[in-house]
């Protein structure tokens, strides 16, 4: 089942959502330091029953942050319900994992009115002694650092928190029960803090000094569903749980996918009111099926005028307010289905694709880095120890002062621009190049139009 994404302005600040499925509407809210690109598993599986509408929350994924120095718990959950009416909910059926359920059970409680029922997986409910390990220790500040040090603590920081909790204390006493190593699994989950940057500091914060939201056993509340599996931490703390309003069920499931079923099938149970979600119309993702490749198109401004990246690159790496897409396999755009095309006339089939639909007249491109494909774009596959992200760094920083960038020596040096090794610019070129799985097909296929 396809996943559909799409941008809706609210105010001053863009929400990216993510939509899938069909059914009565679902409102997903990710955890922290994620995007809503932690629920496309659970959307495709979902979407069987419900329309799944996961929007990225504010400083995460692709939304912009809130224009608030400290966020609180209510603020965020306050953008939850902001998005909510934006999009065009009448009421409310959601489910949130961690510190999205801990935003939704505070709009929740003080919104009942809003909801038609939530469900909550690793609802916390901490003892005073433990606040102090998920307090501002827990938030180590995240700034790109010069020679890309950054990268190794996201790594081994994403790692290490399926070994001990919190993250930040390797003791024996603080082991984890399903500990991992699989760059797979992890590699999603530190470019999620990537492009987070510090901000994911504060949806952390905002939900581990929140309060217990819970609303006593007699509110008139609607139902809810609190639950987790066995190798949650959280588990534990639904023994701790007062009484709960009436409606209010609880359960532990043996893994994340008996976890994943029953809260589906709690949920079936209370449909919220269908609409059609809003979105923005000058900005999103186009569906395109030209030259073998059938996916989303990332694409952003106006003009007759299409600008195009570079391979490794990416439409926001480009300024300006014209007419840019990111090409498949770049930036937010989908990857080609298997190996990406060498031959120009795939990639000119989506291109002409696109100028139809966007209506523009003329293409232009950014040139091309002079040298050999295979090391201008080494093979970035995730690794076990995070090398892919520290290579990449690496080859970004000699890029801007030799040429070709793999070569480094008199011969090869280039004037360096002002700003060319501000860790902010390094950052923003590392998460294209990072997310680039069609840069070196890209490069051979335009040097045969030369």
């Amino acid at each position: 089942m396809r996943i559909t994404r799409h941008y809706l302005t609210i105010g001053q600040r863009r929400v990216h959502y993510r939509m899938c499925g069909l059914g009565p509407p679902l409102l997903l809210i990710h955890q922290s330091p994620r995007s809503s690109a932690e629920y496309d598993g659970v959307m495709q599986q979902w979407g069987e029953r419900f329309t799944c509408i996961a929007p990225d929350s504010p400083g995460f994924g692709q939304s912009d942050p809130l224009p608030i120095a400290r966020p609180t718990t209510e603020d965020f959950a306050d953008a939850i319900l902001e998005f909510a009416d934006a999009a065009g909910f009448s009421g409310i059926a959601a489910y949130g994992f961690h510190s999205g359920g801990i935003f939704l059970m505070n709009a929740l409680k003080r919104h009942p009115e809003r909801f038609v029922a939530l469900a909550v997986g690793g609802y916390p409910c901490f003892y005073p002694h433990e606040l102090d390990d998920v307090g501002e220790a827990y938030l180590r500040p995240f700034h790109p650092q010069p020679y890309g040090e950054h990268l190794l603590w996201a790594w081994n920081r994403m790692l290490e928190q399926s070994w001990y909790f919190p993250w930040y204390k390797p003791e024996q006493a603080r082991r984890m029960s399903a500990p991992h190593a699989d760059p797979v699994v992890l590699h999603p989950q530190v470019m999620d803090l990537l492009a987070s940057g510090d901000a994911y500091r504060h949806g952390y914060r905002a939900a581990l000094s929140a309060g217990f939201d819970v609303p006593p056993a007699g509110a008139d509340v609607p139902p809810a569903f609190l639950s987790s599996y066995s190798a949650d931490p959280m588990t534990a703390h639904i023994a701790r749980f007062p009484p709960l309003p009436r409606g209010w069920e609880t359960a532990e499931q043996p893994d994340p996918a008996a976890h994943a079923a029953a809260n589906a099938d709690w949920l079936a149970r209370y449909p919220a009111p269908g609409f059609t979600p809003a979105h923005d119309a000058d900005a999103g993702f186009l569906s395109v099926q030209a030259g073998g490749f059938d996916g989303l198109i990332h694409w952003r401004g106006k003009g007759d005028t299409l600008s195009l990246h570079g391979p490794g690159r990416s439409l926001d790496l480009i300024g300006g307010n014209g007419l840019t897409i990111d090409l498949p396999g770049h930036g937010l755009s989908d990857p080609w289905p298997g190996e990406p095309p060498a031959d120009w006339a795939a990639w000119q089939a989506v291109i002409d694709a696109v100028c139809e639909k966007l209506d523009a007249a003329s293409v232009t491109h950014e040139p091309l880095l002079d040298g050999d494909p295979d090391l201008l774009f080494p093979d970035l596959t995730p690794d076990r120890y995070g090398n892919h992200l520290v290579n990449a760094w690496a080859l970004l920083r000699a890029g801007h002062g030799f040429a070709p960038r793999y070569a480094v020596s008199r011969e090869t040096m280039t004037p360096l621009d002002d700003g060319a090794m501000d860790p902010e610019r390094l950052a923003r070129e590392h998460l294209a190049l990072i997310r680039s799985s069609a840069a070196r097909a890209l490069h051979i296929a335009r040097l045969s139009t030369r």
